[in-house]
């Protein structure tokens, strides 16, 4: 057996680990370090190459978000650096919504000396791999110092492999001037297509069905497979709901064929499925539900098949049969069988909702039907604002898969920043932030580094002085008030004036459209206000 001598082993040549780091990211296409430093993180930043470029949030939830929305929108794992403990620890909200996303996230965290860590000293991470669980794919701290770039190379591996998420590393605060060999990033190539088998199998039961119906989930738009599911739905006659608390666009909203959006509870999803013989759950959960319920899952007398890629969500699928596979290949491969022939007649076309009169005051659902006449074609919709997510629904039809972003978890504070993240990975395109005055608050200083950037995107904070989806969720308890649920004082446009960021307010329907339209044409970051009934 050949033993590789001393000379073999260091052919490589050595360097710091900062730098060996800074190249292995540069072979990954991470130049953008997303960051709120503490003194445990600075040794990484030292002498930082003039090709990176570091994007200050003010606060940590803040740079997990702009994070999370920088890799949907470019497709690549992000880069964070936190500081160690408490700094990881505000990110926590955020990260469990990057989870949620499978979005492909790298954090690190600094730790104090390895020469300290027996001695409890302030400001370090007492079992830092244990923070984060369970919504990292993979969590470590390098034995050594000259580990650190294997580590990190791993670490992008694992987030960018599908279910994709965020992984995590915490590095000792002297490991970046040790030295380590250069370490070149090596290339995974990912496909994961369903078994010729299965795929004729699905067909099969597919044409023996007399009124399939598709539920259509985000795996569609992360795996790039809506075109492939249009072109499904229209070969076999389906109609095609959207799961349950989607956060993409994965059917164009105005497709004869969309029949809507699925409710998060047992009962009205059971009975919006009736009359269907073969339900295929295509990138979706079966079924992501939000209150308790009874009964059957899927109508009597219905079958299930899911895809999708993540097999711990088909492992708790409990009705059907399930493929893990990628939605893309799947679905291509479906559509190339010679199959798919059964004559079905045409579905009705979902009723749309009535044109409101332009007078008084503004409502949100006046507020999404100004905005769908006045966006551009192209421009991307980042949206937290969860009571007005049905008015939203029903007047702003989003057509693209990259045309939607919203977070998967229900958490707040995350849309404000994810946007900010989707605006630099996207300057060639209008980004719209449309946020609720209550989930505003959760990370409001993410408008500075907005300003800061210059970013030309527009924030739209809808304002009804309340909590108002925990409002109407308190009422299935049967609570007429709800605690703590109301701040009717909050000034968005001062605060955003505060942090650099040009603003305007409207509360009158007959200024609402010439408002949006000067917002919408600003080539600067703008915020509107709008104050809703």
């Amino acid at each position: 057996m050949f033993e590789p001598t001393r000379a073999h082993a260091d052919e490589r040549p050595t360097l710091l680990v900062r730098d060996a780091v800074f190249d292995l990211l540069r072979s990954l296409g991470i130049t953008t370090i997303f960051g709120n430093p503490g003194s445990t993180e600075l040794p990484f930043l030292k002498n930082m190459p003039a090709d990176f470029r570091y994007v200050l949030g003010l606060q940590e939830c803040v740079v997990m978000g702009m994070a999370d929305g920088h890799a949907q929108g470019t497709g690549n794992a992000s880069l964070v650096n936190l500081h160690s403990a408490a700094g990881l620890g505000h990110a926590l909200g955020n990260m469990f919504t990057a989870w949620k996303n499978q979005t492909p996230i790298i954090v690190t965290a600094g730790q104090q000396a390895r020469s300290l860590l027996q001695l409890d000293p302030f400001l370090f991470a007492a079992s830092p791999t244990d923070f984060p669980k369970p919504y990292v794919k993979w969590a470590c701290e390098p034995a050594r110092a000259e580990d650190v770039p294997a580590a990190l190379m791993r670490a992008y591996a694992i987030a960018m492999q599908p279910p994709r998420g965020p992984v995590f590393v915490s590095i000792p605060i002297d490991d970046w001037e040790q030295t380590t060999t250069s370490f070149a990033a090596h290339d995974i190539t990912q496909a994961r297509g369903a078994e010729p088998a299965a795929i004729a199998r699905l067909a099969e039961r597919i044409d023996a069905a007399t009124r399939p119906v598709i539920v259509a989930g985000d795996d569609i738009s992360r795996d790039g497979a809506m075109d492939a599911l249009v072109a499904l739905a229209e070969r076999i006659n389906a109609q095609v709901w959207v799961s349950p608390m989607s956060g993409r666009c994965n059917f164009p909203e105005s497709h004869r064929l969309f029949a809507g959006f699925l409710a998060a509870a047992r009962e009205k999803i059971t009975a919006d499925l009736t009359g269907h013989d073969l339900i295929l759950a295509l990138g979706a959960p079966v079924f992501t539900y939000h209150i308790e319920g009874a009964g059957p899952m899927i109508p009597p007398g219905s079958d299930l098949i899911q895809l999708v890629n993540n097999p711990d969500i088909a492992a708790w699928a409990q009705v059907g049969s399930s493929i893990v596979t990628d939605l893309r290949l799947a679905l291509e491969a479906l559509l190339a069988l010679p199959t798919l022939t059964t004559p079905r007649p045409v579905p009705s076309p979902r009723k749309p909702a009535p044109v409101l009169p332009t007078t008084g005051g503004i409502t949100d659902k006046l507020f999404y039907q100004t905005l769908a006449r006045l966006r551009p074609a192209d421009s991307i919709i980042c949206e937290e604002a969860p009571s007005s997510r049905p008015a939203m629904h029903d007047y702003l039809p989003i057509e693209h898969s990259d045309g939607f972003f919203a977070g998967a978890s229900g958490g707040l504070g995350h849309g404000l920043p994810a946007s900010i993240g989707m605006a630099m990975a996207k300057p060639d395109r209008k980004v719209i932030a449309i946020i609720g005055d209550g989930s505003a608050m959760y990370a409001i200083q993410a408008l500075w580094t907005a300003a800061h950037l210059k970013l030309p995107m527009t924030v739209i904070i809808l304002k009804n002085g309340a909590y108002e989806a925990l409002m109407r969720f308190g009422r299935l308890f049967g609570m007429q008030q709800v605690p703590g649920a109301h701040f009717p004082d909050l000034d968005f446009c001062a605060l955003a004036q505060g942090q650099s960021f040009e603003a305007l307010r409207v509360d009158k329907a007959e200024e609402l459209e010439e408002t949006l339209r000067a917002a919408l044409a600003a080539p600067f970051p703008t915020l509107v206000e709008v104050i809703t009934d």
